[in-house]
This record gives structure tokens, C-alpha cells and sequence, in this order.
């Protein structure tokens, strides 16, 4: 895992140091009922995804069955087994957003970026996920790129928007 120029460090991090960062909100939280969400959660950040290493380290720490640590990741839709790209983009496919052309845009994000539901693009640009319901059934079909919701989405629209989160991310680098 690489950490970008801009961040606290600009080298790359070694498994052993993120699982020492693992060990200490182990530590911190082991004592606490109902702990493993927000452990899970805080390993998923420290990763960018939930790597084996790291379940099998939240079962030992936590004194957890590695079964339930494993339910829970599966349960969960935030948590992911895989790398994710830069931007994680969550095509909602409820019945509102599905009525009104959901299923059109999210064919629209397949084909721009070439990749399929829980895949992620070859430059770790994009991973694209589906979701239920964002709770913006009126102003359906609806996307999430990151934590920016995008209402009323249009296929032949999808491509302008990906190109964007592309160009933010260039000039980012540009500035570095």
C-alpha cells in the first residue's frame, strides 16, 4: 500500500506497520461489548480494505470466533475483502432509482469503465458497487461517488462524470 504525496508520509507503509496500527485499536478497544463494527470499520480504513491478516488478527485480539468476524464482514455492504479503488462508486438499484433507469445508468458505468459490480478499474482509479436505497427516491436514478450523491443521473451523462472524478484526481497529483 502506497500512501499519496500530500498525506502525513509519503512512503510506502509495510503490512507489519499496518498490522502494529491494528494492534494498538485492538488494544484499545478489546475490553469494550460491541466493539468489532468499529474495530472492523477502523481496520478498513487503516487498509483500505479487510485483508485476511487483519480478520484473523481482529479474532484473536477481540477473543472472537474467526467464523463471526467473517459473518460480520459478509453481513456488512460497507466492508470489503478486496482493494478498492481511489473512488468507490455505489449505483442504487432500488425500486425507485431501478424504475426511473437505474439499471440504464449502472449498465452506463459498466461499459465507461470497464470493469462490473464489485470489481475495480486496472489503475485502482474505481470500484463499483451496488446499493439499495440512498433515501432519494424522488429524485431517482441516484449515484455515490464517495460520500457526493448525484441525483437524477442520466446514462449518456455517466461518462462526463467519471471523466471528472478523473480530472480532480490529475490535478491533485499536478499539484504534488
Amino acid at each position: 500500500m502506497t500512501i499519496e504525496k500530500g498525506c502525513c508520509t509519503c512512503e510506502e507503509v509495510s503490512e507489519s506497520e499496518l498490522l502494529t496500527r491494528l494492534d494498538e485499536v485492538i488494544g484499545e478497544y478489546r475490553d469494550k461489548p460491541g466493539a468489532l463494527i468499529l474495530v472492523l470499520q477502523i481496520a478498513q480504513s487503516i487498509f483500505g480494505y479487510l485483508p485476511e491478516s487483519a480478520l484473523k488478527r481482529i479474532s484473536v485480539g477481540l477473543n472472537k470466533p474467526y467464523s463471526e468476524v467473517a459473518g460480520v464482514v459478509g453481513f456488512y455492504s460497507f466492508f470489503s475483502i478486496v482493494p478498492r479503488g481511489k473512488h468507490l462508486i455505489r449505483s442504487c438499484q432500488g425500486t425507485a432509482c431501478y424504475v426511473r433507469g437505474g439499471k440504464r445508468v449502472l449498465d452506463s458505468l459498466r461499459h465507461h469503465l470497464g470493469i462490473d459490480v464489485s470489481e475495480t478499474t486496472p489503475d485502482k482509479m474505481f470500484s463499483l458497487e451496488v446499493a439499495r436505497c440512498f433515501g432519494a427516491c424522488g429524485l431517482a436514478p441516484t449515484i455515490t461517488v464517495d460520500s457526493d450523491v448525484h441525483q437524477r443521473v442520466k446514462p449518456l451523462k455517466v461518462k462526463d462524470l467519471i471523466d471528472t472524478y478523473k480530472n480532480q484526481s490529475a490535478a491533485v497529483k499536478e499539484e504534488i
